[in-house]
């Protein structure tokens, strides 16, 4: 079967799994679904310790090399707002990331290879992964060991801001590593008329927010990227009462080491010094995320060069601050990440987000390519 003769089959299973998305580790229906088709493609499933998600396999007629190609599977908890026909019928769920589009183009790069496992030399594995918007869902898959004799490992994110056809990418940090913190403060509550008798936990909140806003634009070297973002703040339930309590929800993204390791511990340290001046208690919870997905180079040249071959476009484009577990299977596995354009509008994480199924196409043949440009010429 073709790739253009798959496609309305393909693009009616993206429809499906739109309307019935799951999240993370909740996605059982999901790996049904897709375990479905691979039967129906005689693709082989591999037995793992996996709840939800899966790995399947592909051997081709000769030895070779192992590699594996990686599609995220879960959903998120929003509200859609997208206005397509096939919306989301789980009020709060919603595919706003396209991990949708992910699954149905891994699917048919496999039913091709499959059909093409004569003329492949090695074997590949098909990553259908869980829980990649929590960070956890890579972590799984290599705890299983599934993935112990890949020497290489492939993967992709549609990408809102590059049309159809076209591909990004580069060789190191491609995407950030996240961090995320949560400040709470304990102060002395106080009547909002006599304030000289509590301690304001408002005002010290005020002063962290100040305080984090230079660790950016005086303490990074401009060439070096990071970002510091507040994103919640909660403190005091009427008007004529100073609270004793307040909170504060952010998160870090660096694109190195040194950058990641110096602002959770400069932050540590303004805390600790606010605190003291302010004769508060302050508590920093610190969850470290992913780190950062960094392309191997000569895997990178690989993937560019497949690309030209298939894509309308293919450009090095610099990094993005958003945050990707694939990262975690490049700490052991060479490896290399790739941006698919999705064509808008609207960006990641957004209600109103959705993906133009005509990516599906060049997607499926760029994962073909490359799969079997790494299989039949590295061996």
């Amino acid at each position: 079967m073709t790739i253009e003769a798959m496609i309305p089959f393909l693009t009616k299973f993206r429809h499906e799994m739109h309307r019935f998305p799951e999240l993370s580790n909740q996605e059982i229906e999901t790996t049904k679904k897709i375990k479905a088709v691979l039967a129906e493609y005689e693709i082989e499933v591999v037995d793992t310790n996996l709840k939800t998600g899966l790995i399947a396999r592909i051997t081709g007629a000769n030895p070779g090399k192992t590699i594996a190609l990686r599609a995220d599977i879960d959903a998120l908890p929003i509200v859609e707002q997208s206005g397509v026909p096939y919306t989301s019928e789980y009020p709060g769920v919603m595919h706003a990331c396209g991990h949708d589009m992910h699954t149905s183009v891994l699917l048919g790069a496999a039913i091709v290879l499959k059909q093409q496992a004569a003329q492949l030399n090695g074997e590949i594995l098909l990553v259908f992964q869980a829980a990649e918007e929590t960070g956890v869902g890579a972590k799984t898959v290599l705890t299983s060991g599934a993935l112990a004799k890949v020497e290489a490992i492939f993967g992709f994110h549609n990408d809102p801001s590059l049309p159809v056809g076209t591909l990004g990418t580069k060789a190191g940090a491609l995407t950030a590593a996240v961090d995320r913190f949560e400040i709470q403060i304990k102060a002395k509550g106080a009547h909002a008329a006599k304030p000289h008798e509590g301690r304001d936990p408002m005002l010290v909140i005020a002063q962290i927010i100040q305080a984090f806003q230079p660790l950016i634009s005086r303490e990074i070297a401009p060439d070096s990227h990071a970002v510091v973002s507040i994103t919640q703040v909660h403190s005091g339930s009427t008007w004529n009462v100073i609270p004793d309590t307040g909170m504060l929800e952010g998160t870090v993204r660096t694109f190195s080491r040194e950058n990641r390791v110096y602002l959770e511990q400069r932050i540590r340290k303004i805390l600790t010094q606010l605190a003291l001046l302010n004769e508060v208690e302050i508590e920093l919870l610190w969850y470290g995320n992913c780190p950062s997905v960094l392309n191997d180079p000569l895997l990178t040249d690989l993937s560019l060069a497949c690309s030209r071959n298939v894509m309308t476009e293919t450009k090095v484009v610099k990094e993005t601050a958003i945050g990707e577990d694939f990262a975690y299977y490049q700490e052991t596995i060479p490896g290399s990440f790739v941006m698919i354009g999705s064509g808008g509008p609207y960006e990641l994480h957004d209600p109103r987000f959705r993906v133009d199924d005509a990516m599906l196409p060049q997607a499926i043949d760029y994962f073909v390519a490359l799969a079997t440009a790494y299989l039949n010429e590295s061996n």
